[in-house]
């Protein structure tokens, strides 16, 4: 009998505390709730704070990096269109 691993992800913003207000916090973890649901799979904890959200999913690791660039691609297209700015998470510098 075998188990499914875990993995535990975040999300951590490149620059400033996007999380900071509540209805922001909320958003994205209502968010990341949806889409395990979506996917089949289980969040065994989540947790945010001024800047990062980290999700603990029951699956191996290569799922919960693909859950994680999902969450930054959906979170960040609401953010664009809720507030106008281009990203929530920040952009890497280069």
């Amino acid at each position: 009998m075998s188990t499914t691993p875990t993995t535990r992800v975040t999300l951590r913003a490149l620059e400033g505390t996007p999380l900071q207000h509540e209805n922001i916090r909320t958003m994205v973890i209502a968010t990341a709730q949806a889409l395990a649901e979506r996917q089949g799979l289980a969040i065994v904890q989540i947790d945010a704070d001024e800047s990062s959200v980290t999700a603990t999913v029951a699956a191996e690791r290569i799922v919960a990096i693909g859950f994680a660039a999902e969450l930054r691609r959906i979170t960040t297209n609401w953010y664009r269109h809720k507030f106008g700015v281009d990203t929530l998470w920040g952009e890497p510098h280069t």
